[in-house]
């Protein structure tokens, strides 16, 4: 996969990613049992394939069992969809995200955590002058 390029994963996809990012590998039973509504398993094994194929994961084996796990690290995963998100809902703008996050319902933040958000905007804003 590119550095900079985010890939396109179809609804099942992602849902298997994430999956796997969270639990830091499974099996395709482990993955069919977490998925919501789930596919046949020989569905879920093919899907796992195809992102094996397309080289976001890898697999060991564990007797007659295929453990996979992600091929990039979660951070750098993370980050990819971040920025996929902002460019998606935020025209690009991590104001607007921080924005959206911080207003209303979801900013219920605490002291804690604003302290910790105020400790950032410091260090970002030293480090751009």
């Amino acid at each position: 996969m590119h550095e900079n390029s985010a890939p396109n994963f179809s609804r099942r996809e992602r849902q298997i990613m994430d999956i796997i990012f969270a639990s830091g590998e499974a099996t395709a039973a482990e993955v069919a049992a977490a998925l919501p509504d789930p596919p046949s398993y020989s569905a879920v094994r093919a899907l796992l394939r195809i992102l094996e194929e397309k080289g976001h994961l890898k697999h060991r084996e564990d007797g007659p069992r295929y453990i996979f796990a992600p091929t990039e690290r979660h951070e750098k995963a993370s980050s990819s969809a971040l920025r996929r998100v902002l460019e998606t809902f935020f025209a690009g703008s991590l104001s607007n995200a921080v924005a959206a996050l911080v207003d209303g319902d979801a900013g219920k933040l605490s002291a804690e955590e604003l302290k910790r958000l105020e400790a950032i905007v410091k260090t970002a804003t030293s480090k751009s002058k």
